[in-house]
């Protein structure tokens, strides 16, 4: 569905030459949903805006749904659906017209934009607002909208830029419940970006990681959890036979003693009354706790507290960057 190569964008200011995005190679199979993610400035709504032919790249070539973005701006257009990170309808215009005047641009006839309308703002939970102007709706309802407006259509690929930024959480999965069942009914291929990181590992099948303008991973969420972050176990380790209160040296020799490195790479610490904290990275967290456990038990120490931190994508972005993406979101 997506194929680009060397796709590059530089930007001229004044005397300044500003690399937006730098020799991109991306590919998008057919009935995927891809998330790319990335601070702000990393380039990830500009490669958007060149896939969409909104704006012609400096140099490298890409083909959305079996055209050239270049050559063929018009036939890319009439096979996508863009929305965009501002709202698409006009506010003093009502929900029903900006759809029917989405579908004439399209060439649509008037009974089968008429249809198609009334079917999105059923499938959308937008019934009954068809006459309400734009303006009065909420902020979910007008991001519902736009989905509608990107959907007039029935396009193969969907380009979705930073979809649910500023909406409350419950707006938030609202959206997503209306573009997965969206998604299915179409079988449409997605890409997005996002800030938040929740949305790109529950929904994405393919993150793709961008920084300073170039691809930096390229995988599902769980391959880049296991190549690039590790789960932490904490535990609260006592020795069983002696009460609390006891050495915790030797508590910590015999963790270390009990511990292989086939559960993960270990620390400890002196904990309350005698007790030691052990620190566990590893991969395939879930596994390896009750491993830990019983490994600890045969050695003769008892667990006191267990806690599982799994991977985020945020640690994933941490590690490759050196900066957190929920900061640079915030």
């Amino acid at each position: 569905m997506i194929r680009a190569r060397g796709l590059t964008k530089t930007f001229h200011r004044k005397k300044e030459t500003v690399e937006a995005v730098r020799g991109v190679d991306v590919d998008v199979r057919e009935g995927e949903l891809v998330a790319f993610l990335g601070p702000n400035g990393a380039g990830k709504s500009t490669t958007l805006r060149m896939l969409t032919s909104l704006l012609e790249p400096t140099a490298g070539t890409a083909e959305v749904a079996g055209f050239d973005v270049a050559r063929d701006p018009a036939q890319v257009r009439a096979r996508i659906g863009y929305i965009g990170q501002g709202n698409g309808g006009g506010f003093s215009y009502r929900v029903l017209d900006e759809l029917h005047n989405q579908g004439r641009f399209y060439g649509l006839a008037s009974a089968e934009y008429s249809r198609r309308a009334q079917d999105l703002l059923e499938a959308l939970d937008l019934g009954g607002l068809g006459k309400r102007t734009v303006q009065s709706l909420s902020g979910g309802q007008r991001r519902r909208l736009d989905v509608a407006l990107g959907l007039m259509n029935h396009p193969p690929l969907l380009f979705l830029d930073e979809p649910t930024t500023g909406l409350d959480p419950h707006s938030r999965a609202n959206l997503w419940e209306h573009i997965a069942a969206m998604r299915e009914r179409y079988g449409m291929t997605i890409v997005l970006t996002t800030h938040y990181l929740d949305e790109a590992d529950s929904m994405a099948e393919r993150v793709v990681v961008i920084d300073h303008g170039e691809i930096i991973a390229d995988a599902t969420p769980a391959a880049l959890k296991r190549s690039h972050a590790d789960d932490v176990i904490t535990l609260t380790v006592g020795d069983a036979a002696v009460p609390p209160g006891g050495d915790p040296a030797a508590v910590a020799a015999r963790v270390q003693g009990s511990l292989t490195d086939a559960v993960g790479e270990v620390s400890t610490a002196p904990g309350d009354d005698g007790a030691t904290t052990v620190r566990i990275s590893t991969t395939h967290g879930a596994d390896r706790l009750p491993e830990a456990i019983e490994a600890l038990r045969v050695g003769g120490l008892s667990v006191r507290a267990a806690e599982l931190r799994q991977a985020s994508l945020d640690d994933v972005f941490l590690n490759l960057t050196g900066r957190s993406l929920r900061e640079e979101a915030a």
